[in-house]
């Protein structure tokens, strides 16, 4: 038996793992070291989009950045858009009107709905769980309608502007979205039957994925991964912005850390996101939607047919874009996935002079090896999932 032993072959497999677009979203690629099933290593290839977003950013003007950001993370067009504008508007000093910050957080908080829905409907799919993919699609189109009616597309919107948005909601809104709530709670609680309590879900989520909290911090966990772990950082709260202080709202936190917590932090996140719409879409006072210099804000198509100075403006904003004084800023948002950050450089001209994106899913995507390491290969695919990698924001 000993000799047996000492002549068995014991050499780890390495395995190529992707890029394959159901399992590793079509350009990652996992290095694997195997012992049997047993994920000995795991290193992260994130590969390449080419995409070249913040290059881009730095050949056009300031405004013609939106349609770049509605393709970071397409789950959740309007967030991004968000984020640049803040960024924007803290660089030239512009503060919104009320009422445009109301109708961005709305839009904002749709959007978040809409990518967690994506996140669990396809985390549920890639486990054999048809169904509940089907219910949060459903779901998610729903969403999608909404926002359509707001700003004439589904999925990357481009509806935000610099010092505004390009038009108010549509007559009837707050009325669409009642008719909706029914529904979506209908959904929600199809999936979370299917889903929370059934005995195979939760043995290939629950204690799977875990690291320790030390570890998420070092790594740059935010978001719904880093509440997972029962860390209290939400920058709606941390760092509040738009009108999210004036809006009564909780932040879930798990205990474990592991892929079940993660997806319970999202299931529990969509009802506080419709909860803040509804005190939103309550308190929203009436008034302008934009800032009323024409020089910040592109001006209304009407003035610009009918008014000379706005045809000015007009022509100098396309033509020279808008030229925020020479500095630098770091604008922090609370994305779907975590923080979404925009750092600007101005050097006083009509293009961003350096711009930079700190998107959430590339800090938690380094840390695929850690997260995997001693588990097994079939819990590589929940465990990605529940960090919910988007290809758009993590390319460098």
């Amino acid at each position: 038996m000993a000799d047996l032993k000492e002549n068995l072959h014991t050499d780890h497999m390495v395995l190529n793992m992707g890029p394959s677009h159901p399992a590793t979203h079509g350009t990652v690629k996992f290095l694997l070291t195997l012992d049997g099933e047993t994920v000995v290593n795991l290193e992260t290839e994130i590969g390449y989009l080419h995409r070249g977003f913040e290059k881009m950013c730095e050949s056009v003007t300031y405004s013609n950045v939106f349609p770049y950001t509605d393709r970071l993370n397409y789950c959740s067009a309007i967030m991004n858009n968000i984020g640049f504008a803040l960024a924007v508007e803290k660089l030239c000093d512009i503060k919104i009107t009320e009422r445009c910050s109301y109708i961005r957080v709305v839009t904002n908080e749709l959007a978040r709905i809409s990518d967690h829905y994506t996140n669990i409907a396809a985390a549920a799919l890639e486990l054999g769980a048809l169904t509940a993919f089907i219910y949060f699609v459903e779901a998610r189109e729903i969403v999608w309608d909404l926002l359509e009616k707001v700003c004439g597309a589904r999925l990357t919107s481009n509806y935000i502007r610099i010092g505004g948005l390009m038009c108010d909601l549509p007559p009837g809104f707050d009325e669409d979205l009642k008719d909706a709530y029914p529904k979506l709670d209908s959904l929600f609680e199809d999936v979370d039957n299917l889903l929370t309590k059934n005995r195979i879900f939760i043995d290939r989520m629950q204690d799977t994925g875990q690291i320790p909290v030390e570890s998420i911090i070092s790594w740059g966990f935010t978001g719904p991964c880093l509440r997972a772990s029962g860390v209290d950082y939400d920058v709606r709260k941390n760092h509040p912005y738009l009108c999210y202080d004036k809006i009564d709202f909780d932040i879930p936190l798990g205990k474990t850390g592991d892929n079940f917590d993660r997806y319970l932090v999202r299931m529990e996140e969509i009802k506080q996101s419709l909860r803040i719409i509804k005190q939103a879409m309550r308190d929203m006072p009436d008034g302008p939607i934009n800032v009323a210099n024409p020089y910040l804000r592109n001006p209304s198509k009407p003035d610009v047919y009918s008014r000379m100075e706005e045809m000015i403006a007009h022509f100098k904003i396309v033509i020279d874009g808008l030229k925020p004084p020479v500095g630098e800023v770091y604008f922090p948002t609370e994305a779907a996935n975590g923080e979404l950050g925009f750092y600007l450089v101005s050097d006083g001209t009509g293009k961003p002079y350096k711009c930079r994106v700190r998107p959430p899913s590339f800090t938690m995507t380094q840390a695929m090896g850690e997260m995997c390491k001693g588990g097994m290969l079939a819990d590589i695919i929940p465990t990605f999932d529940m960090i919910n990698m988007i290809g758009g924001e993590c390319d460098r």
